[in-house]
């Protein structure tokens, strides 16, 4: 396990920057957001430099459809902003493993046997950090703490409360992003 936090990463701070206005006063939250999940994928898994190029825009761009696409249903718009991103930047060679990153990191089951798949880990960073460190998927406490001290929630899980409940009064009939896969 690394000793060092993941606290900037150029491509990342480079997307941020580029949607900031998008983003707006929560880009703090989704910002802390993203770094956290990268700090708890690379808490379980050493990642080769595609890896990590892929691992960048998928942690991005896995709920990015929120602001950028103006919905609360984002796990295809999202993808689809992340292969267009790849499409422009010349990187299509990770679109099928960012594409599986974003459409399964809301996955409640295995995403693969093997638990060292980066969609996997993922999968486990995103659920640890949703549940606040009480699912950890053996990532150490202390960790998780280090993490969420270097990157303050910020209202982020205040935030996705508020959307779950417009998205349940507006339209009771449309599952949760979170729970359609």
């Amino acid at each position: 396990m690394p000793q060092d936090l993941i606290t900037q990463l150029p491509r990342l701070d480079a997307l941020f920057d580029q949607y900031s206005e998008r983003f707006g006063k929560q880009q703090t939250p989704y910002r802390n957001h993203v770094y956290r999940l990268i700090n708890l994928v690379a808490a379980q898994k050493t990642l080769d430099p595609q890896e990590w190029e892929a691992l960048e825009i998928a942690a991005f761009f896995h709920d990015a459809g929120i602001w950028l696409a103006g919905t609360f249903d984002y796990l295809q718009p999202s993808a689809r902003l992340a292969e267009h991103y790849l499409e422009e930047h010349q990187l299509g060679h990770c679109r099928t493993l960012v594409r599986a990153m974003i459409l399964n990191h809301h996955k409640i089951s295995r995403y693969d046997k093997d638990r060292n798949n980066l969609v996997e880990v993922f999968r486990r960073a995103d659920w640890i950090d949703v549940s606040l460190g009480v699912i950890r998927f053996g990532v150490p406490m202390a960790r998780v703490r280090l993490i969420k001290h270097a990157f303050p929630n910020a209202g982020f899980h205040r935030l996705l409360l508020k959307l779950s409940g417009q998205q349940l009064l507006s339209q009771p009939w449309r599952p949760l992003p979170m729970l359609k896969r």
